[in-house]
């Protein structure tokens, strides 16, 4: 026989098993490996950190902009920010705000329950006042409730179609400029309040409220007790966003010569002249006061996100804490 076919035969005889290491009670104990002696190294992420270096170098040069241009005027800035007509001026914005969103947010739910009721009569009502409001711009609709008294004269109060009158008066003493800033500013947040309210409750699954039915639970402690803290988490975030869009939609009553933030800064540099200096009073308390509704988002936000998440996100005095925490030891780690 040749060498070739010994080859291919004794390839085709069965090999002998792997030894199995020895178990029992007698078995040798295996030795843990000891990886004290290794480095660690950490992960490199050259992309990051040239990413973080542009971004730094442009942040500098906007910093540095804003501190050594002197026509950005701080001087002047400083002088007006806490002047008494600003901030009088910021509370007549807040006041608008806080008025307009607390009537426009209950406006515009009971505008989501007609349409979400079985009545069609409530249903159009409802659709036809949301697509009228949200198809005008707000600035028209300003204008159009300041200047009401050329429509209609007197605004009285009685029975329809009849001569009985409890309460009228005049049309232009009734719309003030106030009144048809809130007018304005609560109708047009009605409208949209009312579809975010709607979809936070369409969000909630119909079979929890299936199986509550089923368990016998009220009608009216299934909606306050199943469906609205399930809904708030899907309100919440674009409710706050439309808060925050009011304030600064407040700005728009300066068509109206209403003495609020925007109003008064325009006064006071078409007296002095110090337009650009004045225009960043206002921006910087605008951000002041989107800052303050953003931290209450948060909170509230995770409030309602118990139940949803398995723990809740850290606040930023928590992440402050973990991050003391988490690197404080670093130093004394070894071969790191």
């Amino acid at each position: 026989m040749s060498s070739a076919a010994t080859k291919v035969a004794q390839s085709q005889q069965p090999q002998p098993a792997a030894e199995a290491p020895p178990t029992g009670p007698g078995a040798p104990v295996r030795q843990a490996t000891d990886y004290s002696s290794y480095r660690v190294v950490a992960a490199k992420h050259p992309g990051r950190w040239v990413g973080t270096a542009v971004v730094a170098l442009g942040v500098l040069a906007v910093a540095w902009s804003l501190a050594t241009n002197p026509r950005w005027e701080w001087g002047v800035v400083a002088q007006w920010f806490t002047a008494q007509s600003v901030v009088n001026g910021l509370v007549e914005t807040l006041k608008l705000t806080a008025i307009s969103g607390v009537l426009g947010f209950v406006l515009g739910f009971i505008l989501a329950l007609m349409r979400l009721s079985a009545s069609p009569l409530l249903v159009s009502v409802s659709w036809t006042f949301s697509w009228i409001f949200r198809s005008t711009p707000l600035l028209v609709q300003m204008l159009l409730w300041y200047n009401l008294g050329y429509l209609y004269e007197k605004i009285s109060l009685g029975i329809p179609f009849t001569d009985v009158r409890f309460f009228e008066v005049q049309t232009t003493t009734l719309i003030s400029q106030f009144a048809a800033a809130v007018l304005g500013l609560t109708l047009n947040q009605a409208a949209y309040s009312a579809e975010i309210i709607r979809g936070g409750i369409l969000s909630v699954d119909q079979g929890q409220l299936e199986a509550a039915a089923a368990l016998g639970i009220p009608g009216w402690r299934r909606s306050t007790r199943i469906v609205l803290p399930q809904a708030m988490r899907a309100i919440l975030p674009t409710a706050f966003n439309e808060i925050i869009g009011l304030v600064k939609g407040t700005s728009i009553v300066y068509v109206l010569a209403y003495s609020e933030l925007f109003y008064t800064v325009q006064v006071i540099y078409n007296r002095t002249q110090q337009v650009l200096p004045l225009l960043l009073v206002a921006t910087l308390w605008y951000i002041v006061i989107t800052s303050v509704l953003s931290v209450f988002q948060y909170y509230i936000e995770r409030h309602y996100s118990k139940g949803a998440v398995r723990n809740l996100p850290l606040t930023s005095l928590q992440k402050a804490r973990k991050f003391f925490a988490t690197h404080a030891a670093v130093p004394n780690r070894r071969n790191f």
